[in-house]
C-alpha cells in the first residue's frame, strides 16, 4: 500500500498542469486562437500521463513507441490550426475604414490634409456632419482644415460617422446639417418627401466599383456579361473567360454593405448566387457563421470600392480588372469612361445651416476638389469645378 505522502508529487503536478491549462486556455480564447485548444490540452495531459507512467515504461523500446504515438497525435491535432494559420496569412481586402485612425487633430491620424491656407474657416456655429464610413476620411480632413481644433468623437460630435442609412435618418430628423453619402435610395427619397423635405445633392467627387483578382491571375479583363454570369453561378471556371482551368472563388460582401448593394445594382434582375460562408470566432469561443471575407487566393475574384483596394493594388498584391475593356484609372473615372463609376454627394435640406451650404460650395471649389483627391478619391472634371 502506497503511503499518502508518496502521492504528493503527482498531485502537485496535476495542480500545476490544471492551472497552466486553465489560464492557457483562457488566453487562447481571448486571443482568438481557439483552433489550438485541442493540441494545447493534449500536450498537457500527455505530459501528465508520462509522469505517472514513467516508472512503468522501463525500456527504450516502450519509450520510443510512446514517443511515436505522441508525435502522430500531435501532428494530427496540429493540422487544423496550421491550416487556419495559413488562411490567416493570405492577404485580404478590407471593406471597412478604421474611423479612429482618421479622426481630425490626432497625432497619428491617417488624414491627408492640404498644406495650404484654407479659403474657408468656421468659428462658433459649426456645420454638424455625418456620413458614410467610406467618406469619413474626406470630411474629417475638411474638419481639420476648416474647424477649430477639438476632440471630435465619431459617435457624438459635430463630425460624426454613422453609416449611410443612419446618416440620412439624422439629416431627415434635423440632427445634422449635412451628410456625405451616395445618392439616396428610393425609400430614402420617399421618406424625405413624406416629411416635406427638399433634398439638395451637391456632387463633390467620383468613386468606382471595381472587381479584382490575384496579381498572378492571367485574366486582365471581363465583360459586364461575364461578371453577371459568374456571380449568378453560370460561369464557374476561369478557363471559360480566358484563364487557367481552375474553379472561380467569387467572394461577396455581407448583406446591406455598400459594396454588396453595388453588386446587386450591377446585377439588376439577374439573381446572385449564394455567397461563400465561413465560421469565425467571437468573444469567449463563440462561433458566428457569416459571409466569407475575401482571401487573395490565386483563383479568387472580389469586388470593392476603389478607395479600399488602392494600397494592395499599389503593392501588386491584387490587380483591378478592366470592365468592358476599360481599366478603372483616375482618368477613366473622371471622364465617366469606366462603366461602374458613380458620384458621391453632400446632401442638405432647406433646414440646413448657412454654414453647411457654404461647406458644400467650398467642396466644389478648386481647393475642395484638391482635398477630395488628396483623400484618395477622384475629383469632378474641370468643367464641374
Amino acid at each position: 500500500m502506497k503511503k499518502p505522502w508518496s502521492l504528493i508529487p503527482a498531485f502537485a503536478i496535476f495542480i500545476a498542469i490544471s492551472i497552466v491549462g486553465f489560464f492557457g486556455g483562457i488566453m487562447l480564447l481571448l486571443s482568438g486562437e481557439r483552433a489550438w485548444l485541442p493540441l494545447f490540452f493534449f500536450v498537457l495531459l500527455f505530459l501528465f500521463f508520462i509522469f505517472l507512467l514513467s516508472k512503468r515504461i522501463g525500456d527504450a523500446k516502450r519509450w520510443k513507441q510512446t514517443g511515436v504515438v505522441f508525435v502522430v497525435l500531435a501532428i494530427t491535432l496540429a493540422v487544423w490550426p496550421l491550416y487556419q494559420a495559413y488562411l490567416d496569412s493570405i492577404p485580404s481586402v478590407s471593406a471597412e475604414v478604421d474611423i479612429y485612425s482618421y479622426m481630425p487633430f490626432q497625432e497619428d491620424s491617417k488624414l491627408n490634409v492640404l498644406d495650404e491656407e484654407p479659403e474657408l474657416q468656421f468659428e462658433g456655429d459649426l456645420p454638424r456632419l455625418d456620413g458614410a464610413t467610406a467618406l469619413y476620411p474626406i470630411y474629417a480632413a475638411a474638419a481639420e482644415m476648416l474647424y477649430p481644433e477639438d476632440w471630435y468623437e465619431p459617435s457624438d460630435s459635430e463630425v460624426m460617422v454613422n453609416t449611410t442609412p443612419f446618416a440620412y435618418s439624422n439629416l431627415f430628423e434635423g440632427e445634422v446639417d449635412a451628410i456625405f453619402a451616395a445618392a439616396p435610395s428610393h425609400g430614402q427619397l420617399k421618406t424625405a418627401d413624406a416629411k416635406g423635405l427638399e433634398l439638395t445633392l451637391t456632387s463633390i467627387g467620383k468613386e468606382a466599383f471595381v472587381f479584382f483578382v490575384h496579381a498572378d491571375n492571367p485574366v486582365e479583363s471581363l465583360s459586364s456579361e461575364d461578371l453577371r454570369m459568374i456571380y449568378s453561378g453560370e460561369i464557374t471556371d476561369w478557363s471559360s473567360v480566358g484563364g487557367e482551368a481552375e474553379e472561380i472563388r467569387a467572394f461577396q460582401r455581407p448583406e446591406d454593405s455598400g459594396s454588396q448593394t453595388a453588386l446587386l445594382q450591377f446585377m439588376g434582375k439577374v439573381p446572385v448566387m449564394e455567397a461563400p460562408r465561413e465560421n469565425i470566432e467571437e468573444g469567449m469561443g463563440g462561433i458566428i457563421n457569416q459571409v466569407a471575407e475575401y482571401k487573395n487566393h490565386k483563383n479568387a475574384l472580389g469586388f470593392t470600392f476603389r478607395f479600399y483596394g488602392e494600397e494592395m493594388a499599389g503593392n501588386k498584391v491584387i490587380r483591378y480588372l478592366a470592365i468592358d475593356g476599360v481599366i478603372p484609372s483616375v482618368g477613366a473615372i473622371r471622364n465617366d469612361e469606366y462603366p461602374l463609376t458613380s458620384e458621391f454627394y453632400i446632401a442638405t435640406t432647406q433646414h440646413s445651416s448657412p454654414e453647411a451650404l457654404e461647406l458644400a460650395q467650398w467642396f466644389t471649389s478648386g481647393q475642395g476638389q484638391r482635398l477630395v483627391e488628396a483623400a484618395g478619391y477622384v475629383p469632378l472634371d474641370s468643367s464641374r469645378e
